[in-house]
């Protein structure tokens, strides 16, 4: 009988007896264990290797949520901005093209040219990716993903200020033929097929291949917000004895269409057509209402008088030539043996990342062409699990080359090509000792040293009238960066009772800096550090049919990175817009989480999963950049201005000061609910019917704090209804998502010299059915 699984157990017995304990096999394997055995009526068992090595989640002293792949292939996802409606304490962010932004309880960075790097670290199969772009086509075949939160310093790579995202693909099986295939057809002509087919080679030899094939229309009247790609990956495990494994993995992903869109946000005084229509950014319509704001704007000399700043091209308005040409494709090995005293495993990789995208993301034209190598090893030691004192001891190395061209053009008035050519080399050693003083109470210490070494080499010319639309690339100009930081954890572990766990610790992170497109020595920004303070504890109680773990933190957010489009030293000396980063003072975040799941009768299950997040910056200073001199909306205190290039035209400063706001992408409450039946058909044949809902408190999306860019509070529903074969072999699922259709912003921002507002929206209502079949 096949069941959605919610939660997870408390028991370890299934990793305890995994000798070697080979984290990734050890945890695919116990995993599989536990899934059949919750069909006895109790709460299934996860585990995970969120610390590096495999044990059950409810005895891992660290905030996890962990989702199975028959849950994200439930829930629809095929991508990761659809993960945060799973996971109540993230925020997925699209930024342009194939872009995405972390956020992890109001911990993130967006991400707005070939510059970024995400806060909140991204790892497939053990493995750190450094471009925001390179999550894309990894979301199929999974055995899970974690989503671990708060600051990972300790035990994962580079920039996990925030927390980390680990998505573990499905592993080959030895000595067994077997497969599944997943067709869905649904609205907008959404079209998704996914198959696997796991193939023995001997008895020591095995082989997995994946694919998944998506094809959707897009939600907004333009046709923006499409999807389309096709991903394949092939995984060897060649286990020669029970000592020793290796396991390779190859994947791709080319991903096209138009892309992530946008719609305008209407105001009290601006006429924009209604977010519930999805008039996207291109459509005549919404171009026809950004030509009215255009008309309340001053006059400029170059685009022929008062009034015309649209009709003449000096200031361009979206339109319907976007478009996707991405392409992604890694290799990695995992090999892990035994040692005797201890467990050891290594991880090589390589990624290759080449997007080439046309986006309107910001209410203007964005054409990236992008290409990033990344090369890295990790290397880890891991003590026997029956020892007193337990350590996780490694090293890690990184090292990426990419070359870029950018151009933004907000039209002839203002116009930005530049081509970084960017290296990074990063290495760390790191430790984790957990020492056991009791039969139940343990000490947890760790740390990590961390040296990174940034160059950069960019040809950077902005401007505009008068002068050429598209000008020539200037003098290059250098850079580099070199940062050293020492990141630690402390904590202790109390088992209270036989299911009952109690932590507390105390635990830093941080995101080195790094550069922005800006003349020097106005183009750098400085690392940013978090420290965490943690109580937490796990516990099952009634015979483990109820799970109820809750979590209290703190957090000490010190010169978070903060980007946004504000004014740009140019290679003359002047200013333009642009995009920058600052750091961005101090802020406090502080809060707590609650998971539960309950298991009302072997046909029932209920799971809760709320967090109250408070967050405010207790220092926000930034200035915003007009190019034709008015006035930039903004929710903030504005406490002067000035000329930027006094005597050239009229672009001026505007100071503000936002301290004492909410953070971003930090809602106070939000809450996911879901419930499940099942009920017997006989014949071994059952139908399970769901429900779950996200309900979350508002929240703003940008620095700028505009009322009118705040997402408001909201509910949103899905439901599905599951008919499930003899033993499993096939089944049929109709489903419906965001039952209410409520329109929810995934990003928005201010339009620079417009100064209009366009918002990036979530999915709409959409409904479909799933065809599943397995041998």
């Amino acid at each position: 009988m096949k069941r959605t699984i919610f939660a997870i157990a408390t028991g370890v017995s299934a990793v305890a007896m995994a000798a070697p304990a080979l984290a990734q096999e050890a945890a695919a394997e116990a995993a599989e264990a536990a899934a059949e055995g919750s069909n006895q009526g109790g709460l299934a068992e996860i585990v995970v290797t969120a610390e590096r090595r495999a044990e059950s989640l409810q005895k891992t002293a660290l905030a996890v949520t962990a989702v199975t792949g028959d849950t994200l292939i439930n829930a629809g996802v095929s991508e990761a901005t659809g993960l945060a409606k799973i996971v109540p304490a993230l925020s997925i962010q699209p930024s342009g093209g194939s872009s995405t932004s972390f956020f992890l309880r109001g911990v993130g960075t967006q991400s707005g040219n070939s510059f970024a790097e995400n806060a909140v670290s991204f790892n497939f199969n053990g493995v750190f990716v450094g471009r925001p772009t390179a999550p894309a086509g990894t979301f199929y075949d999974l055995q899970r993903v974690e989503v671990v939160k708060g600051p990972q310093g300790t035990l994962y790579g580079r920039n996990a200020t925030g927390g980390a995202i680990n998505v573990l693909p499905m592993r080959p099986k030895l000595g067994e033929f077997s497969g599944d295939v997943t067709l869905e057809y649904g609205n907008y002509d959404a079209k998704k097929g996914m198959g696997a087919i796991n193939l023995p080679i001997g008895e020591t030899v095995a082989l997995r291949l994946a694919t998944q094939i998506v094809d959707r229309d897009g939600y907004l009247s333009d046709n923006y917000d499409d999807e389309r790609g096709e991903a394949a990956r092939a995984s060897l495990l060649i286990k020669p004895d029970n000592q020793w494994s290796m396991l390779l993995v190859a994947d791709y992903y080319n991903q096209h269409g138009k892309g992530p869109g946008n719609v305008l946000i209407p105001t009290a005084t601006f006429a924009a057509p209604p977010l519930s229509d999805r008039i996207g950014g291109s459509d005549p319509i919404a171009v026809a209402a950004a030509g009215v704001a255009a008309r309340t704007l001053p006059g400029n000399p170059f685009c022929g008088g008062f009034g015309n700043l649209v009709n003449s091209g000096c200031v361009y308005t979206p339109r319907n030539d976007g478009y996707l040409n991405n392409e992604f494709w890694g290799v990695s090995a995992t090999v892990e043996g035994d040692l005797g005293f201890a467990d050891l495993t290594v991880i090589p990789a390589y990624r290759s990342t080449k997007t080439d995208f046309r986006t309107y993301l910001p209410g203007f034209l964005g054409e990236i062409q992008d290409s990033a190598d990344q090369m890295s090893v990790e290397v880890r030691i891991s003590s026997k699990a029956d020892q007193r004192l337990r350590y996780v001891l490694g090293g890690f190395y990184f090292w990426e080359d990419q070359a870029a061209l950018n151009y933004f053009a907000q039209g002839d008035l203002s116009t930005a090509r530049f081509n970084p050519k960017l290296k990074t080399e990063s290495r760390a050693v790191f430790g984790q000792l957990t020492f056991d003083v009791t039969d139940t109470f343990r000490l947890v210490a760790g740390g990590r040293y961390t040296k990174e070494d940034k160059t950069q080499l960019t040809s950077s010319v902005s401007g505009g009238r008068p002068g050429p639309v598209n000008p020539p690339l200037g003098a290059p100009f250098p850079g580099a960066l070199s940062f050293e930081k020492f990141t630690w954890k402390a904590g202790v572990e109390w088992d209270a009772g036989p299911a009952s766990l109690v932590y507390a610790n105390v635990a830093t992170g941080f995101k080195t800096g790094g550069f922005f497109v800006a003349s020097p020595p106005d183009n750098t920004f400085a690392p940013e550090e978090l420290t965490a303070y943690t109580i937490g504890t796990k516990n099952r109680f009634m015979n483990n049919r109820l799970q109820v773990n809750l979590e209290a933190f703190y957090w000490d957010y010190t010169d978070q990175q903060v980007t946004f489009v504000g004014g740009v030293r140019t290679g003359t000396g002047l200013f333009a817009n642009g995009g920058v980063t600052v750091n961005a003072g101090k802020s406090r975040i502080y809060g707590a989480e609650l998971e539960m799941a309950f298991a009302l009768t072997p046909n029932d299950r209920f799971n809760a999963n709320v967090q109250y997040l408070n967050g405010k910056y207790n220092s926000l200073k930034t200035a915003n950049f007009s190019g034709p001199g008015n006035p930039i909306p903004t929710g903030c205190v504005v406490t002067g201005s000035r000329l930027a290039n006094p005597g050239v035209n009229n672009a001026r400063f505007f100071d503000t000061d936002c301290s004492g706001k909410p953070t971003v992408q930090s809602p106070k409450w939000v809450a996911n609910l879901g419930y499940e039946h099942t009920f017997e058909l006989g014949g071994d044949m059952n139908l399970v019917a769901g429900a779950r809902t996200n309900i979350s408190s508002s929240f703003f999306l940008n620095v700028n704090f505009q009322e009118n860019e705040r997402q408001k509070a909201f509910m949103t529903s899905d439901a599905y209804l599951t008919l499930n074969g003899s033993d499993d072999r096939w089944s049929l699922t109709g489903f419906i998502n965001n039952i209410e259709n409520e329109v929810i912003f995934a990003r928005a921002g201010n339009r620079p010299i417009l100064n209009v507002s366009y918002a990036t929206l979530r999915a709409p209502r959409t409904y479909g059915a799933r065809i599943g079949y397995r041998f």
